[in-house]
């Protein structure tokens, strides 16, 4: 039978029906002896009577379909968009002035224009012509063929991501209250928070966090949470594409961690996110960071799928300081 360890996680729970015995499968979010409730790919949240309930367990996670995967890649690239974008096919070679390895790498969503070598030395020119190094984001499973051929190319794998997911109504009920204030526009003090992150601000940067600035952009909203004297000390932004609230740029003063800014600054996006019609939120999350995973994990995010940014002349140094957005 199930029990607690088994909340948020994947299961199948037989029952008794009028109609006779019938499974359900989908996200174990309550069990407290009374009912099981179990929520549906769909969305639906079926609520069943312990009583009723004859064999619940866990089961292995569903693979995401290469379809989901590609959704997500689009949604992600809407919610950070480069201000310099060049089609290949279904590639997307995207430059912001060197700000955020996102808005700098290009994008294999799907077949290039040409030969795969062909267009992976096309990318490499493309990037150099702008003095920038190459950089080729690797969705997995989806783009093995793209990785393994930059593998054996040569090209430098950086640290692995992880894509997370989450229903919104998880994130809001994990989420501490906090006193946030959400803003059209960042703030003073957050871009110099962004810029110690981030070790610089290139005026491409306003086009990336404003979403493009047009008026067909996604909403986009910068939670600031200050202390009773006004001075900062946690932000985060959100965008909102389809359904989806794109959650980044989570950020804590390093002398007021551990006091659950960060789930407040998150569940602020959340909320205002819903208004405009999300039910889902993601992220980006370098696989090794294990503070920031274990986070995520608190508000209700689950990995979906994975990515690797190849460089093809990373230097040693540039390893080892730089951290994906």
């Amino acid at each position: 039978m199930l029990d607690e360890r088994d909340l948020g996680h994947r299961v199948v729970v037989r029952h008794r029906t009028p109609a006779g015995p019938t499974d359900v499968l989908g996200q174990l979010t309550r069990l407290d002896g009374t009912v099981v409730v179990v929520r549906t790919e769909d969305g639906r949240e079926h609520t069943i009577d312990q009583a009723n309930v004859i064999a619940g367990k866990p089961i292995p996670a569903r693979p995401p379909r290469y379809s989901e995967i590609i959704t997500l890649e689009r949604l992600a690239d809407r919610a950070w968009p480069a201000p310099h974008v060049r089609h290949l096919g279904d590639w997307l070679l995207r430059s912001a002035q060197g700000w955020t390895n996102r808005a700098n790498s290009a994008l294999p969503l799907g077949e290039a224009d040409r030969p795969l070598a062909e267009a992976v030395q096309v990318t490499r020119e493309w990037y150099e012509a702008q003095d920038l190094p190459a950089k080729i984001t690797v969705p997995l499973p989806v783009r093995r063929d793209v990785a393994d051929h930059l593998t054996a190319s040569g090209w430098t794998a950086r640290p692995t991501v992880q894509v997370q997911t989450a229903q919104l109504t998880d994130l809001l009920a994990a989420a501490r209250p906090g006193e946030v204030t959400l803003h059209e526009r960042p703030s003073p003090e957050f871009l110099a928070l962004v810029r110690a992150r981030k070790e610089s601000l290139p005026a491409a940067a306003e086009h990336v966090l404003l979403a493009g600035g047009t008026p067909d952009a996604p909403p986009v909203r910068f939670a600031h949470a200050r202390d009773e004297t006004g001075t900062l000390l946690a932000i985060a932004r959100g965008a909102v594409v389809d359904d989806y609230l794109h959650l980044g740029l989570v950020e804590v003063s390093p002398t007021a961690r551990r006091r659950g800014l960060a789930q407040a600054v998150s569940a602020a996006l959340a909320q205002w996110a819903g208004a405009w019609g999300a039910t889902r939120a993601v992220l980006q999350v370098e696989e090794h960071n294990e503070a920031a995973v274990r986070l995520y994990a608190k508000l209700g995010f689950t990995p979906h799928h994975r990515y690797i940014t190849f460089d093809a002349s990373p230097s040693s140094a540039d390893l080892g300081v730089f951290r994906v957005s």
